[in-house]
């Protein structure tokens, strides 16, 4: 079984990243073949500067490596580097409509806030280009976020499209979406998710450092009442702190209500914030240390030599399909 996902090298990855993305990945590496990139074409749909795209690509790749990913048995690399992905993707945008595209959510809620004559062509198109990645590996697993699933299903639409015409040529991928932390809100508003485009005190940053972790976690915002208990309607502030505390424990949130069942709010939130510095801070410095080894551009021209040749095999065999060749 093939795995794939990758990370868009823009904002700064947060402890929702951390717990929806990063600590999962290493578990697959032992029975699946993984496929991990840097999603750095996808960074250029929206405007950002070139040394923030250089310096967050190295971060996240360092990241990668911290979260437990070994490079022997991972194929991490740059999808810039595999140039597959954008001759794939030249191809595939034939086939999703533009009435598909203009439904997808997460182009509507970004148009929203921008000039519709600035919005570039890469923002509409985006989900074909995310088709590309997948179907380039033949994965049959693709670990994503919530907001992510959307894609996934119009990825699937593409490839019955696709192989009622040419015959069976893409492979279907799967979902496939963490239980516990699935989303991680902010610690300021728990209705909006925690983000690495936006910038406040509600979200916490894997380059913060521990004190301003521990900071944030201590003034979260919690809910009327005083019991400890799961309910995202009437009580949000304390079902996202439980989801963190259960997300880095490995406990379900069962096991953690029952835990924390007699303690007041102030005692709770200190369990929390002890829970993320003691994770994040042996997984900053592991995460510095292979930044600052020189081995990331090594490791990253490594991966898009392994990925490059699954890669064109897929891309021979599309363009055989269609009559490029």
């Amino acid at each position: 079984m093939r795995v794939l996902s990758g990370i868009k090298p823009t904002g700064k990855l947060t402890l929702g990243n951390y717990i929806g993305a990063l600590k999962n990945f290493a578990q697959y590496q032992s029975d699946h073949d993984v496929f991990i990139f840097i999603a750095d074409l996808h960074a250029l749909t929206l405007p950002i500067d070139p040394d923030e795209l250089r310096t967050n690509t190295k971060l996240i790749t360092a990241f990668y490596l911290a979260s437990g990913l070994d490079p022997h048995k991972v194929t991490i690399f740059k999808q810039s580097d595999v140039s597959a992905h954008a001759e794939l993707n030249a191809i595939l945008q034939n086939y999703l409509y533009m009435g598909e595209l203009s439904r997808m959510t997460q182009f509507k809620e970004k148009s929203q806030a921008m000039d519709h004559s600035g919005i570039g062509l890469g923002l509409f198109a985006y989900p074909v280009l995310m088709a590309s990645d997948i179907l380039l590996y033949e994965a049959n697993i693709v670990p994503v976020g919530e907001d992510q699933i959307q894609h996934i299903e119009i990825t699937r639409d593409l490839v019955v499209r696709f192989n009622n015409r040419y015959g069976k040529v893409l492979v279907m991928p799967e979902p496939q979406v963490t239980r516990v932390g699935k989303r991680i809100m902010s610690l300021s508003d728990p209705t909006v998710k925690m983000s690495k485009s936006e910038s406040g005190k509600g979200d916490i940053y894997l380059t913060d450092d521990l004190k301003t972790m521990r900071k944030k976690i201590m003034s979260a915002v919690t809910d009327s009442g005083s019991e400890i208990y799961v309910d995202e309607e009437n009580k949000p502030g304390i079902t996202n702190l439980l989801t963190i505390y259960a997300a880095l424990t490995n406990q379900s949130l069962e096991a953690c209500v029952t835990k924390f069942k007699d303690y007041r709010y102030g005692d709770f939130k200190k369990e929390v914030a002890d829970v993320v510095v003691n994770t994040l801070g042996p997984f900053q410095a592991k995460a510095m240390a292979f930044l600052h080894s020189g081995e990331v551009d090594r490791l990253l021209a490594e991966g898009a030599k392994k990925a490059a040749i699954i890669a064109n095999k897929t891309l021979v065999k599309v363009k055989k399909a269609v009559g490029l060749i």
